[in-house]
């Protein structure tokens, strides 16, 4: 595939909800190209982009595959992204290195959850798009019907610029509204028009003509004083209104059947915006803010937007060019790390094969192997003229699990695949939760874990299993109290004595945890007052009431006693520890629990429903605050009942809701729950 100039490359993304037919889409759409020679199929993983051992497992899409084809004499990167929602990130990161979008939408089902999000990403990107409404040879597919939700449920923007002939079985072509003429087959050839559709056509003609002249001010006075526009100014209008977002094109047909796809190719060439005719982009420069034309002359930017590892090539990173040329066998800059890097061979990804180049161009999508410091997000650039590019907005983790290895000889490599698994996939976090000792691994629901904890057995040879996190309790006490131990044991030769004295003060919540010392006369000599402390510290580890740390205490070393010969270091420690377990015994000690602030974001139907669950997990709705259909609702609750939020939000707004989580403070556990995780915790230690 030879080098193409920016002008003649479109970056697009093929969004839906899962099961939309957006894989057999782009097979459709490559076996067309002549990119490959037979369509594969789903069901039986032969596809091009769904070639991941998951992926055909689970007969979804999980990574991004890039899949070049050209169609005539324009090179179309077509970026396959997952449907499941689990797998955001992976879309987020399409979105960022496209210029164009194809909504691919299903006939019979019609506008679905992940339809509605897909479509809030690409409009936040302020990204041209076509809608594609795919399977018209399905049984209960229903043009009209799924028209009417994507104007109602997406935007009324949403214009048809086909329409199709017939539908489900007899489905058999598409009807250009435009031109009125009608085409079937791949490659399309063009058929007989039914007469039955000419209102149709008309009314759809109408429409659009009616829409797109709004962007030209001769144009619409013409058409407003009843002239006759062109069929080339309708498309020159349509175009330019489609990158300027108030038109987005509907389109029809049948990836299985391949009805539909090669006029679907031809738009893409047509309406999605090329690097070029997207303009200069903006990058972070030396001296501030740059604006940088996407050229082969111009300096060199290039993202990495995916980074897998292969156990027999190493790590693999997939980058889109910006501006300049990524030339093999040289050496490039790591704008993010400020380091240089090694470039070896540079190839075009294919889906799961690659073909080796020299370079790749502005505005193109390659890949290279083995770069030692470059994760997913960073910059490669020249380090004359360094250009920093905005990274990839991945989403914050909603749902974690503890992660412990399944046998003792997976201990060692566990940290380190799963650094690697977090690398290749950065909407995922790793974490030690510092209280429990837990590695936590947080990502976007139980599949995308779950796919992950695959990998890491499939890629690293480590077998994990994924747990509902402990939740890091605390424990404090509620009245001062002082408290005394002397330790004394006399055995042959030197025996062991240390006296102390305490004062326990409770602290205000999050006042943390003091150590001081008020000892005059040297009741306790200077030397063990170190001892002292360190004893108190290790003690307030393991509360008296389950174990947990104890918090927002101050603890006052006041008196003591020594013997001259017989004290040491140690038997002051020991003394320190038994007088701060009597101390808290008697200073009535509380269990204290990690309340979280939840901010929730729902349609305004469900709100009752989420209010209701809130009020089960001990929640505090804070407030809520209803905005163009939906509702922000903010609330407290215990981290102990919401371990689980996220998927209890997914089945309860059919995948609608979204919330984000945040550590807020420490309170005491109601008594009833505190007898319980104090029993429980006990067994769980053979007490």
């Amino acid at each position: 595939m030879q080098q193409s100039e920016p002008d003649k490359i479109r970056n697009v993304a093929i969004l839906s909800h899962s099961g939309a037919g957006k894989t057999s889409l782009v097979e459709a759409m490559l076996f067309d190209t002549g990119a490959i020679n037979r369509m594969g199929n789903v069901a039986d993983g032969t596809t091009a982009s769904d070639y991941d051992p998951d992926e055909i497992k689970h007969k979804i899409s999980i990574n991004i595959t890039t899949l070049p084809c050209t169609w005539k004499n324009i090179k179309i990167n077509l970026l396959d992204t997952p449907g499941y929602p689990d797998f955001v990130g992976e879309v987020k990161a399409a979105l960022r290195v496209s210029e164009g979008s194809i909504i691919v939408v299903c006939a019979a089902s019609g506008v679905e959850v992940g339809t509605e999000q897909v479509w809030e990403y690409a409009s936040q990107a302020k990204m041209p798009r076509l809608v594609f409404i795919n399977k018209m040879d399905r049984e209960n597919a229903n043009f009209y019907n799924t028209l009417e939700q994507i104007q109602s449920k997406l935007s009324s923007r949403c214009l048809p610029v086909q329409i199709p002939i017939g539908s489900q079985k007899e489905f058999k072509g598409i009807v250009d509204v435009i031109t009125g003429k009608a085409y079937a087959g791949s490659p399309a050839k063009e058929i007989e028009v039914p007469t039955s559709l000419k209102v149709d056509i008309d009314n759809a003609r109408e429409k659009l003509i009616e829409a797109v002249v709004e962007i030209d001010d001769e144009i619409m006075t013409r058409y407003l004083d009843g002239g006759e526009i062109t069929t080339e100014e309708i498309y020159k209008c349509l175009k330019a209104s489609i990158l300027q977002g108030s038109i987005i094109p509907v389109l029809a047909g049948s990836s299985l059947t391949n009805n539909g796809p090669s006029l679907l190719l031809d738009s893409i060439i047509e309406y999605l915006p090329s690097p070029a005719t997207a303009g200069n982009f903006k990058a972070e420069g030396s001296s501030g803010t740059e604006s940088i034309k996407p050229a082969n002359e111009s300096p060199l930017a290039a993202l990495i937007f995916k980074t897998t590892t292969d156990p027999h090539v190493g790590k693999i990173s997939y980058f889109r060019v910006f501006s300049g040329v990524f030339a093999g066998n040289s050496q490039v800059w790591n704008v993010n790390k400020a380091t240089l890097e090694r470039v070896g061979q540079v190839s075009i990804p294919h889906g799961k094969t690659q073909e080796a180049v020299n370079q790749i161009g502005a505005g193109d999508i390659g890949m290279v192997v083995k770069l030692t410091n470059t994760v997913s997000g960073d910059t490669l650039g020249v380090k004359d003229h360094p250009l920093k590019l905005a990274p990839i907005d991945y989403p914050t983790p909603i749902l974690s699990k503890a992660v412990h290895p399944k046998s003792k000889a997976d201990l060692d490599k566990m940290s380190a695949g799963l650094a690697r698994i977090c690398e290749e996939d950065p909407s995922l976090k790793l974490q030690r939760d510092m209280d429990t000792g837990e590695l936590i691994l947080g990502g976007m629901g139980d599949t995308h874990l779950e796919i992950a904890a695959s990998r890491l057995q499939r890629k690293f040879s480590v077998e994990v299993v994924l747990e509902t996190p402990k939740v890091p309790y605390k424990e404090t006490i509620t009245v001062p109290v002082n408290a005394e131990y002397k330790h004394k044991k006399q055995t042959g030769g030197h025996g062991q004595y240390g006296h102390v004295l305490i004062k326990m003060e409770p602290l205000p919540p999050n006042g943390g945890f003091e150590f001081t010392e008020s000892v005059v006369g040297g009741a306790v000599p200077r030397n063990y007052i170190p001892a002292v402390d360190k004893g108190i510290k290790e003690a307030r580890l393991e509360g008296v009431l389950a174990g947990y740390p104890a918090v927002d205490m101050r603890v006052t070393l006041y008196d003591g006693s020594f013997h001259p010969v017989d004290s040491s270091e140690m038997s002051f420690k020991i003394a320190a520890i038994q007088a701060f377990k009597k101390g808290m015994q008697d200073a009535s000690p509380v269990l204290l629990e990690p309340i979280m602030n939840l901010t929730i974001t729902v349609p305004d139907t469900f709100t009752g429903d989420i209010i209701g669950d809130l009020n089960t997990k001990r929640a505090r709705v804070q407030g809520m605050n209803p905005s163009h259909g939906l509702n922000v609702i903010q609330a407290q609750a215990p981290l102990a009942e919401i371990q689980r939020y996220a998927i209890d939000l997914r089945s309860m707004t059919q995948g609608r809701g979204t919330f984000t989580v945040e550590f807020s403070h420490y309170e005491s556990v109601p008594a009833p729950i505190a007898q319980k995780v104090i029993a429980q915790q006990k067994s769980a230690a053979g007490e």
